[in-house]
Order: structure tokens, then sequence, then C-alpha cells
């Protein structure tokens, strides 16, 4: 077992037992981009087991952030769930719970409540005393670095991410064959756009055979200059960060739910190389969360 999947377990049973990590010591760091980050940062600490007589569920993806963004946000309110992992050919279930195909819903069954769309769910559940106590996550700071690191980012990402997710063969969405192809059908990688990969009114688009060849090339390819990249991309976001327990000052906010939840898959790419403080970051939310990451799955 990997070290960090080890620190991952001892976070969890220290927060269980009611006792948090302890706190960085305090000190005042220059960055890179010029920026004093104070790294003095308290650790959030869950509220008592959330067991309502009806538990709710959650229809996700595993893979799908906007999915992450609510299975985080549940675990640190620490709301026991359902969790229904949808094949992704599945559009018979989530059609009958909301009319379309999409994820995540979320079912509250003691007010035969469906839902969709995360960060509507996520008001929900931290709005409702029955889930603990209201407000626990801060409003979303509107931070332009993190969204600017995460568009830089997009193109690497899918090329690196997209294949893997369909070739460990492990994500619950993906157990068949045609879980497997429905995804490459409607996901394209780059330099593809979507229309060209899926085709629209003026083009037929990719064949699923063309289609299959390039996510068969893509996972074969020598990834080292990609991850080149990547690597120092993410040495980038280590300096946006203000803590290892929370992306922005003032305390665990939207921001997390959102970073930490596109930020996962990212686990599943083999020979990251992650700074000190960003990893940390992320076995400290995946405890805290009750999220696994996708290190030992990792290719």
């Amino acid at each position: 077992m990997k070290v960090a999947t080890v620190l991952s377990f001892l976070v969890a049973a220290n927060m269980a037992s009611g006792f948090a990590p302890i706190a960085s010591k305090s000190s005042a760091v220059v960055s890179k981009l010029g920026l004093s980050t104070n790294t003095e940062a308290v650790p959030f600490v869950k509220g008592e087991r959330i067991i309502r007589p009806l538990l709710p569920k959650v229809y996700v993806y595993d893979h799908c952030p906007f999915c992450v963004r609510v299975r985080l946000a549940l675990g640190i309110k620490n709301v026991k769930h359902t969790l229904h992992f949808l094949a992704n050919d599945d559009v018979a279930t989530p059609t009958s719970l909301v009319g379309k195909k999409i994820a995540p819903i979320f079912e509250i069954p003691e007010d035969k409540l469906i839902m969709m769309e995360s960060l509507d769910i996520i008001a929900k559940i931290d709005s409702d005393p029955r889930f603990g106590n209201t407000n626990t996550l801060l409003p979303a700071s509107g931070r332009k670095d993190f969204k600017s690191w995460q568009k830089s980012v997009q193109t690497l990402l899918r090329t690196l991410q997209r294949p893997r997710y369909v070739a460990t063969g492990l994500l619950p969405e993906f157990q068949q064959l045609d879980s497997r192809h429905a995804f490459i059908k409607n996901h394209q990688l780059p330099p593809y756009e979507k229309p060209e990969w899926k085709g629209d009114a003026e083009n037929p688009g990719l064949d699923m055979d063309t289609k299959l060849k390039l996510y068969a090339e893509a996972m074969a390819a020598d990834p080292a200059p990609l991850m080149e990249d990547l690597n120092a991309r993410l040495v980038e976001l280590d300096d946006m960060l203000y803590s290892e327990h929370y992306c922005s000052e003032g305390g665990l906010s939207l921001d997390d739910i959102d970073l930490w939840a596109r930020l996962r898959s990212i686990t599943i790419i083999k020979g990251v190389q992650w700074p000190r403080k960003l990893r940390a970051y992320m076995d400290n939310l995946s405890a805290l969360g009750d999220v696994p990451l996708y290190d030992e799955m990792a290719l």
C-alpha cells in the first residue's frame, strides 16, 4: 500500500476519533508569484455523523468532477448516503428520475425530492439543518487564478485522463464494453473539438473505429513530454494554494469543492510529481470528504 494511502487512512482515523490533524506552524512565505502566503491554517473538523432514517441517494459517475463535488460536500458534512454509480451508457435511470441523461442526481426519499445540478444540491445540503450545521462551507471567493490555471491545463488533462478512465477497467461506470464505448463515442481527444468528434448538422463526425484507434494510440503514447508539462503546472498551482487544508484564505469553501473535485482525476495518471503542499491538500480532503483517490489504479 502506498504511503499516501496509509497517511490518508490515518488522517481519517484521527478525524473519526475527534482529533484534528496538527495545524501548520505559522510562517509567512513569499511565493513565486510575489504573494505573501500565511501558512497557518486550522484544519476543518467534522461534526457528528448524520444518519437519516431514509438515507439520501446520490446518482453519480465516479470520474465526473461535478459528481465528486456533491460527494465531497456530503463527506465534509459527515452525512451518510447511498451512492448509486450509473453505467456510462445508462440512459434509462437518469431519464426516469429527471428527464434526461445527467449526473449528479440527488434524492431525498423522505421529501420525495429529486434534484440535479451540483451547486444547487450542495446549497440544499448546506442549508438544511437535517444535514448538520448549516453554512458549513464558505462561498466561492471568485478567484480568477484557479480558473485560469484550470483552463490552461484542459487540453493536457483530457489527453492524459480520458484514455485512462476507460483503460483501467476498474471505474464502476465503465465495467462493461458498452459503457466504455459510450464514453469514447461522446468524449473527444485533443486536438479534436466536440463537433468534429461527434458530428453535427454539417459533418458526420468520426466513425467509431477511428475513435477507438485514437484512444488506443493516446494510451500507448509515451507520456513523458506531457508529464513534464503537467508537473511544471502543478508547481504553479502549489504556489497558488493557501494551505494544505484549504485553497483560499479564510477556511473551507466552495473553492475547495470545485478545485479538489477537478484535481482528483489527476491521480489516475501514474508518475505525477506532486509538490508537497498540493499532495498534502489532496490527501487531507480525500480523508475529510471520504472520497478516495485513484493512486492505487493509476496508469
